[in-house]
């Protein structure tokens, strides 16, 4: 276990949360940030409860390498199970991402050279840790993880695949001209 970290999420009791589910019947809790109306449907823009976590192999040289998919019974979270319960840290493995619970600590300032980038955005090391004889670590990404949902009855459903392609720009627009994003 190399460093630990301390995520910035909004814990704000004002802001709703929603559940989340994903086409394979996983669930994520998130805060809903803006509701968009698009073609008489609600899609929320969704940031997690929880503090979402990155997997990525470390090489001895060059860069680490993102792992897209995880598979929920992969063993490599098993052992990663085990190093976050030394630090009373739960994984759990959400729809679409997975997410660490419990209390973060607050980094150390030499601690914060831990950072990586990855397709111009950044991470943090939360904890790394070895199996059979490779290098893996969970990473925190620093920059916002929003989520687009389509909001039924006090839930949501991910917006993926097509569908996401279809909207995106839309509700990119929308949130410019609300003035949230640059």
């Amino acid at each position: 276990m190399e460093s630990m970290s301390n995520f910035d999420s909004n814990n704000d009791s004002q802001v709703p949360t929603v559940l989340l589910k994903d086409s394979k019947g996983s669930e994520l809790l998130c805060f809903l940030e803006e509701v968009v109306p698009i073609n008489g449907l609600e899609y929320g823009l969704l940031t997690p409860v929880d503090t979402p976590v990155s997997l990525f192999r470390l090489e001895e040289e060059g860069d680490p390498e993102l792992i897209e998919t995880v598979e929920k019974n992969e063993p490599i979270l098993e052992v990663a199970d085990i190093v976050l319960q030394e630090y009373d840290l739960k994984l759990i493995r959400s729809a679409l991402t997975l997410t660490v619970v419990g209390e973060l600590e607050e980094p150390e300032p030499e601690e914060l050279e831990e950072e990586i980038e990855d397709e111009s955005e950044t991470y943090e090391l939360l904890v790394s840790f070895k199996v059979k004889e490779e290098e893996f670590g969970l990473y925190i990404p620093l920059d916002p993880f929003f989520i687009v949902g389509k909001i039924k009855e006090n839930q949501a459903v991910l917006v993926e695949g097509e569908e996401f392609d279809r909207v995106q720009k839309q509700i990119e627009k929308e949130l410019e001209d609300r003035g949230i994003t640059d």
